[in-house]
């Protein structure tokens, strides 16, 4: 079983730097509930004020079964003062059954997405973490037993250190790093099997994901210019997303826009997807996974794309720090993996990713 006392620590200290008098909303299905009570503790010992908002697995299932057309449109006011009064939001996700959305027509889902971006917004502009804590669906679909499960989040969380901040700094000054060596970059070119796609990224930020928002993270990212994606890639790691499993995902994109798209499952949910908005087919974010503890794919987004030696890319919106534009109720990471044979070159020469993964040893 993971500590979920240390990880709570590992939380507040890391991720929230919570402080006295902070108000920390909290909130997660029954499943997370070690986790959330152990988080309620952590903020009380720093003198925070915890609001705990602990919820059936199901609800998410029957809002969009049940919903109707203003619900489906709009939102509570409530939810959007209670995010604009606190300082930050923790999330955990800990799902009883990944396919509990397979049934519900995208485009209900699709939605609320883009009804609810105020919302995003509002959470985006204060301190947030978004996390996972183990449960028997996640263990099922990473094709683990429960405790191989829990052992390896474990590790992917840094949480086998004698001490984890210790290593997530660590890991944060190798992306350091890595963000150095990318800053000047105009042009990032991905070549696998399949795949030959060039962005340009010119006067945009890398921004080190060091476990500060997202825990566990791994990554450094960027938003590529919107108009400047040409060439095709091919996306090997599965998606599930929204209750529905995505693979095998061949994008073709000629000045920033996809033009063809399919996937060997999941197309339907692929091309309700780039039908969002207008904004679904231009590009949000180019990252890159150097989380050594995560070594293989789960099914989790969260984790898969922080895979040491693969690249994401982010259909949808951009995220504002990275200077990117594109406007989208979407944000779908696909993962390429670049570990058997691909490669990553910036302005023409290869990027040796190698140097910027090994850590360094952490007690």
């Amino acid at each position: 079983m993971i500590d979920a006392d240390a990880f709570a620590a590992l939380l507040c200290d890391w991720c929230l730097e919570a402080d006295e008098g902070q108000q920390v909303l909290v909130s997660g299905s029954r499943l997370a509930e070690p986790l959330i009570v152990a988080v309620h503790r952590e903020l009380l010992l720093r003198g925070a004020w915890p609001a705990v908002r602990m919820s059936p697995p199901r609800l998410q299932e029957d809002f969009y079964t049940h919903a109707g057309d203003a619900q489906l449109d709009g939102f509570a006011p409530v939810e959007l003062a209670e995010i604009e009064t606190v300082d930050a939001t923790l999330r955990i996700d800990a799902p009883a059954n990944l396919n509990a959305l397979a049934g519900i027509d995208p485009r209900r889902i699709a939605r609320a997405a883009r009804a609810r971006q105020p919302l995003q917004e509002a959470r985006s502009a204060r301190r947030w973490s978004f996390t996972q804590w183990p449960t028997p669906a996640l263990a099922q679909a990473a094709r683990m037993g429960e405790g191989d499960y829990e052992a390896f989040l474990t590790r992917a969380l840094f949480l086998h250190h004698d001490d984890p901040i210790a290593a997530w700094r660590e890991l944060s000054a190798r992306q350091e790093d890595l963000v150095q060596r990318l800053s000047g970059a105009r042009e990032i070119r991905i070549q696998t099997d399949g795949t030959d796609l060039r962005l340009r990224v010119d006067g945009r930020r890398w921004v080190n994901s060091d476990g500060r928002r997202n825990m566990p993270s791994g990554e450094v990212f960027t938003g590529p210019l919107e108009d400047s994606a040409d060439g095709s890639i091919r996306f090997t790691i599965p998606s599930r997303t929204r209750g529905v499993d995505v693979e095998d995902v061949e994008l073709t994109f000629s000045e920033g826009r996809v033009v063809a798209a399919r996937a060997q499952r999941g197309d339907e949910y692929l091309q309700s997807a780039l039908a969002t908005d207008d904004g679904a087919r231009y590009l949000g974010e180019l990252g890159i996974g150097t989380n050594v503890g995560i070594d293989r794919a789960t099914g989790s987004t969260l984790l898969d794309e922080k895979i040491a030696g693969t690249v994401h890319l982010a259909l949808g919106r951009s995220y504002k720090e990275t200077g990117g534009s594109n406007v989208s109720a979407l944000h779908w990471d696909l993962i390429c993996d670049l570990r058997k044979g691909g490669e990553l070159s910036v302005d023409g020469e290869p990027l040796e990713l190698d140097q910027f993964l090994n850590p360094r040893p952490v007690q």
